[in-house]
């Protein structure tokens, strides 16, 4: 799947979404935090949406980023092979998403690959959906996850189970890049 053709569905759900819910551009602005300006010029397509100012929307819709991402997707098989994924880079801190599992509606469990580089840092105030059910397993390098101010340190082979209620972060230390699934279940 193109990552720009998807970014562009991306930003088209979004508006969507702002409209469904009878927001405009202030109300929105207001409830997330982001800037009107930010906003209108990622409705416009004239701005790329980073990894924070997702976490932030999904906030204000009571909606995991997963779902926000699946919702985007093409809908259809059970099976979806690898190079049709729908893959997402943060353009603030060179993030890669991968949604990993095939795109459904109804089904409340989803795993999703990240990538984020060396010396990259996302920061989450507070989870889309408190409650969230996660497990954040480590497939190479090494993450410094801080989950409601508890830091983990993680490696390759390493699996945290927890449930999302407070602020999170995502550090990667280096020298290689940290490559890790979560599985992201809805409660």
């Amino acid at each position: 799947m193109r990552e720009d053709h998807f970014e562009a569905r991306l930003v088209r759900r979004l508006a969507t979404l702002r409209e469904q819910r009878g927001l405009s551009l202030e109300e929105l602005a207001n409830a997330s935090g982001i800037s009107r300006a930010t906003l209108s010029r990622l409705e416009r397509g004239e701005s790329s949406p980073t990894a924070a100012l997702l976490g932030k929307l999904c906030t204000v819709y009571g909606l995991p980023m997963s779902r926000l991402i699946a919702a985007v997707e093409e809908q259809g098989a059970q099976l979806i092979r690898a190079a049709e994924q729908a893959v997402w880079t943060d353009p603030a801190s060179g993030f890669v998403r991968r949604m990993v599992s095939p795109p459904a509606q109804g089904l409340r469990a989803e795993l999703v690959e990240g990538t984020l580089p060396a010396g990259a840092v996302i920061d989450y105030k507070q989870p889309a959906v408190r409650g969230m059910e996660q497990h954040l397993w480590m497939l190479s390098g090494v993450l410094h996850y801080t989950l409601e101010g508890v830091e983990y340190r993680l490696e390759a082979g390493d699996c945290l189970r927890f449930r999302l209620f407070g602020p999170t972060r995502f550090v990667c230390p280096g020298p290689q890049p940290a490559r890790y699934l979560i599985a992201v279940i809805e409660p």
